[in-house]
């Protein structure tokens, strides 16, 4: 017996895909032409693709299969009334509409409820979810806890809004100036830090007393069901279906991006709210395609169909938080700075501490991901001040936290693969000191970190590569 603790995978693979390792001196020419922005990387210059969980998630054989019996009707499609039967059985809304994608579900919910100099509050941002407020005239009040925002505690819900400050900002601004409360499960820019059950039923009353509207934002709820049935004690007795339920309830939008909740492609809204569904139906046909489809392949559809109802299983929606949680533990152990509860979605590394002589306007996340890049071929994501954007007066805000992500898409890496980029962190971390921060070169108005590109300020990627070839001789 041994005190080891390794995560069991509850699947076995049966189709499998190559993966390439560069040299290193052609992975410091890939990042160098993708600008330092690992978005811009091509994926064949790629080792492990830890960028996102989003689309990437493994499907399952019987969601393979589900996609062989695809009704390609227009209207009126079987393959509709078996996803939205599928939504009724998780959330028990009696409303569905299709949309391609997590952002364009956005799109329709702040078109359809957002008004000029309205203010939206929720427990933390997403770039799209703020992006697509302030583009309807909107405004973003984040309203997270103050311990959501500590790197390291012992807080095992810090997604939770604040709410003392949620009912002063509901009296203070009048609920007419409110579009909507916004909760987001698994807080993805914190450290896919999960929300209280307690938590959301404390808003949804709030919401319902003051006659606003409460949006969840369910992309991670995978994950975040996982640690309500974990971590709340008060919860522990309910299965994931009913937890589920319970939050559907609790709720007057649900919105998920289907690239992360059931693993497939494609998204979707329910409501059991009549007015609002009517209000966003006509939108649907505008922007993404007829009511039975919304814009996604049939063929996605039967795959979220069946991958939401496998969500409900325990040993599937465990595997994300508990590799996760691994990985974290080893990174913890080597005194590597990583965000802690480990949360869902991905690793966190805390890259202000890793890169503590790095500035916070010289991108130290950034840099991060792009050293790591060098020395492992491994992608990670930058969620720091890289992500957010400048104001109306081209000032930038700072981000509370400058983190590099990496994702660990559900059913896709072994343990072995967790291990390998633990030692290049590793490493990393013993040589931080030759890691130097990045400048723009060409940088976008909006959602600048998608295809914005920088360079290196300074030689410092080249002498970090000198040095990892002095350390690892041949090895790659």
């Amino acid at each position: 017996m041994s005190d080891e603790k390794f995560p069991l995978e509850m699947h076995k693979a049966r189709v499998v895909q190559k993966l390439n390792l560069l040299e290193p001196e052609k992975r410091l020419e890939a990042i160098e032409e993708a600008g330092f922005n690992t978005f811009l990387l091509k994926n064949r210059d790629v080792f492990l693709d830890m960028l996102t969980d989003s689309g990437v998630n493994a499907m399952s054989d019987k969601q393979q299969a589900a996609m062989l019996q695809a009704d390609d009707s227009y209207a009126g499609s079987e393959t509709f009334f078996r996803l939205e039967a599928a939504v009724r059985m998780m959330f028990g809304t009696k409303f569905f509409l299709p949309a391609h994608q997590g952002r364009a579900c956005e799109h329709i919910i702040s078109k359809s409820l957002v008004n000029s100099g309205q203010s939206v509050l929720m427990n933390y941002h997403f770039t799209t979810s703020k992006a697509h407020v302030i583009l309807n005239g909107g405004k973003v009040e984040e309203l997270i806890s103050d311990r959501g925002k500590e790197l390291n505690s012992t807080e095992k819900f810090k997604g939770n809004i604040d709410i003392s400050i949620l009912k002063k900002r509901i009296k203070e601004l009048g609920s007419e100036n409110i579009a909507f409360v916004r909760m987001e499960a698994g807080t993805n820019l914190i450290g896919g830090q999960p929300f209280s059950l307690k938590n959301l039923e404390e808003v949804s009353e709030i919401c319902r007393s003051s006659n606003v509207t409460l949006v969840t934002d369910a992309s991670l709820l995978a994950d975040n069901l996982h640690f309500i049935k974990t971590r709340e004690e008060e919860f522990m007795h309910m299965s994931i279906n009913e937890i589920s339920l319970k939050i559907g309830s609790l709720s007057d939008i649900i919105y998920f991006s289907a690239r992360k909740l059931g693993c497939a492609r494609g998204g979707g809204i329910c409501t059991s709210n009549e007015n609002l569904f009517k209000k966003m139906q006509a939108l649907i046909p505008l922007y993404e395609g007829f009511l039975t489809y919304g814009g996604i392949s049939v063929r996605e559809m039967e795959a979220i169909a069946v991958g939401l109802e496998e969500t409900m299983d325990e040993d599937m929606i465990s595997q994300g938080p508990i590799f996760i949680e691994f990985m974290v533990n080893e990174l913890v152990k080597r005194g590597i700075p990583a965000v802690t509860p480990a949360g869902g979605l991905g690793c966190h590394v805390n890259a202000m501490s890793f890169l503590e002589h790095i500035p916070q306007n010289e991108y130290p996340a950034g840099a991060l991901a792009a050293a790591l890049f060098i020395v492992s071929g491994a992608r990670g994501m930058e969620r720091g001040t890289l992500s957010e954007q400048r104001d109306e007066n081209g000032k930038e805000p700072l981000a509370d936290m400058e983190l590099l992500r990496l994702a660990m898409p559900r059913r896709v890496f072994s343990v072995s693969h967790a291990m390998f980029v633990v030692d290049r962190l590793h490493w990393l971390y013993k040589n931080r000191h030759l890691v130097g921060g990045l400048e723009w070169v060409e940088e976008p108005d909006i959602l600048r970190f998608f295809f914005g590109k920088l360079k290196a300020k300074g030689n410092w990627p080249q002498e970090l590569l000198n040095k990892f070839k002095q350390d690892f001789k041949n090895s790659l």
